[in-house]
């Protein structure tokens, strides 16, 4: 996976994030993930990259969650949740900074300095 942010301009730990490696000099590709969803591969990817299982990733308390009838007990497999993040991105967490073959989610914003 090549090095991006998926990012929203909207989310304040998202534009914290961009600003930290900015102004660390790191000039990564900044990919609006709500208007450039990722692909079942991609996320699939993305996971392997953070060490985390889908269901890690999933903004579980995001209003649409709840209305979709989400729960993380449903017993989903991974599969499953990847396919709710591609149908979904606005369930996905952020930001997410893929570095150099590795990735983090930067909440705190400083998680994505171990990157670096």
């Amino acid at each position: 996976m090549r090095d991006l942010i998926l990012h929203n301009p909207r989310c304040s730990k998202s534009r914290e994030t961009l600003k930290l490696l900015q102004d660390r000099g790191v000039d990564l590709e900044v990919v609006e993930y709500l208007k450039q969803p990722l692909s079942k591969k991609e996320l699939t990817e993305l996971c392997a990259l953070l060490g985390l299982k889908p269901l890690q990733i999933v903004r579980t308390k995001e209003a649409l969650f709840g209305e979709l009838g989400l729960s993380a007990d449903s017993g989903y497999s991974d599969a499953q949740w990847i396919d709710v993040l591609a149908s979904h991105p606005k369930l996905m967490e952020r930001p997410i900074v893929v570095y150099r073959g590795k990735a983090a989610v930067g909440r705190p914003p400083e998680n994505v300095l171990t990157l670096l």
